[in-house]
């Protein structure tokens, strides 16, 4: 499985991009607006520091809209994905985009069919949000269990379309996303982190300096 920095802060990017471990990043229109900056200059800024796939979101607009922002995103760099809401004016623009050879990632993805139809219209990815569907059902594995089927539908037919596994909270979204098949996993900054850590790792390594000093 794959892993992406869910984030448009450059600092925690950057930080991110030294451990060696990180394939790609996703943005989204709030993330670089909580920055405070402009969306075409952090888009610049991050294909510095990654080479992987990173995701640039249109706003929802009609297909046409859509597909003229989508073209001046993807003369930034070779590795823009574009982010294209689950619409039927998203579906379009991703049909479009896919005939022009632009890779896409169809957000805000909540059950099968709609993974289907994005994956029909040629999506590169589609991202279940597994924490807004744990939230929404008061559920804590609706989110991996959507993943899952999708892996299943997509796996009958033999659908390339990756899976990302979006609007993850904590590590244990990590594990359920891996454990249900996902491509991909796009995780904050503070998630990675948590999942480095462990108390027990911190206490056996207390341990071995203690041993080490004797």
């Amino acid at each position: 499985m794959q892993f992406f920095i869910d984030t448009a802060n450059i600092d925690e990017i950057r930080t991110a991009s030294t451990w060696g471990i990180i394939d790609g990043v996703t943005t989204n229109p709030s993330l670089i607006a909580r920055e405070g900056r402009n969306l075409g200059e952090t888009i610049r800024e991050i294909t510095t520091l990654i080479d992987g796939p990173i995701s640039a979101e249109v706003q929802e607009a009609p297909a046409e809209a859509m597909v003229k922002e989508a073209f001046s995103f993807a003369q930034i760099h070779p590795n823009i994905i574009i982010k294209v809401p689950m619409t039927f004016e998203g579906i379009k623009a991703t049909k479009t985009l896919s005939a022009h050879g632009i890779k896409t990632n169809v957000t805000l993805v909540f059950s099968v069919p709609q993974a289907l139809m994005a994956a029909k219209a040629g999506a590169t990815y589609v991202s279940p949000f597994i924490g807004r569907i744990d939230d929404f059902t008061a559920s804590e594995r609706a989110g991996s269990d959507l993943v899952q089927d999708i892996r299943i539908a997509f796996d009958n037919y033999g659908i390339e379309t990756k899976i990302i596994a979006a609007s993850i909270r904590h590590t244990q979204h990590v594990t359920q996303a891996a454990l249900a098949g996902a491509d991909v996993a796009t995780i904050p900054f503070r998630v990675l982190l948590d999942m480095i850590e462990h108390p027990l790792t911190t206490k056996g390594l207390a341990i071995f300096r203690d041993a080490a000093k004797k």
